[in-house]
């Protein structure tokens, strides 16, 4: 990514994380763990465990500052302004800035990885991996941040077009073979009304879901 030279690119905003959302931030990273078992095959070597699987690695999420500038440098590379409607909501925007993880599975989405690097540059070249998906939906006013579970296609999305005062907004499934297909839009599920209630849904369920998954687990050893 080229720096900018625009101090205003964000609009002036304060993205300084307080306490309490960085608890909520801390609670929802704390859920890959439950929901995945976090072996992948590409991980960058700063998030690995040093435990391995056949061909994969382990890898456990990280905590890691990153300057709001980055923030900045990311939103001119996508050719956003940074803020009104062409932000991400604020609590994906603080995550992105204060965690690195690579791609995992949250239930019924896929987070796209945030890998360690200088910058944000690893998460520019994900989010625009899919030109096809990308160049359909941002003039449409969906971004994509996540696909669907279980290596489904589809991409999930922050709804640009459906915005609180807050700047959070809708979380949607699109059809992705539409999209490449036919070139249009069509909406499978609203995952979440925004992105805060999101996390507090992956949040709630986490502990059922592990329940879940350790009685499984002891059905296999008998």
């Amino acid at each position: 990514m080229n720096r900018t030279n625009n101090p205003n690119i964000l609009g002036g905003r304060d993205l300084t994380v307080s306490s309490e959302e960085m608890e909520l931030l801390e609670k929802y990273v704390a859920t890959f763990e439950i929901f995945d078992d976090l072996f992948s095959m590409n991980v960058s070597k700063e998030l690995q465990t040093g435990e391995e699987y056949a061909t994969m690695m382990h890898w456990s999420p990280k905590k890691v500052a990153t300057e709001p500038s980055e923030l900045a440098e990311l939103y001119r590379s996508l050719q956003f302004c940074g803020f009104n409607s062409t932000c991400f909501p604020p609590l994906y925007e603080k995550l992105i800035l204060s965690f690195r993880w690579a791609e995992v599975e949250l239930d019924c989405y896929r987070l796209i990885a945030n890998e360690t690097g200088k910058d944000l540059l690893p998460l520019f070249l994900t989010l625009r991996n899919d030109i096809g998906l990308y160049d359909t939906l941002l003039p449409n006013g969906y971004f994509q941040f996540a696909k669907g579970p279980g290596g489904d296609y589809d991409p999930v999305c922050f709804d640009f077009r459906n915005r609180r005062k807050n700047g959070d907004c809708r979380i949607v499934r699109i059809d992705h073979e539409a999209i490449l297909r036919f070139g249009r839009i069509e909406e499978i599920a609203e995952l979440a009304p925004n992105f805060r209630t999101l996390m507090l849904n992956m949040i709630s369920a986490a502990p059922a879901f592990k329940r879940y998954r350790n009685s499984k687990n002891e059905e296999s050893e008998e």
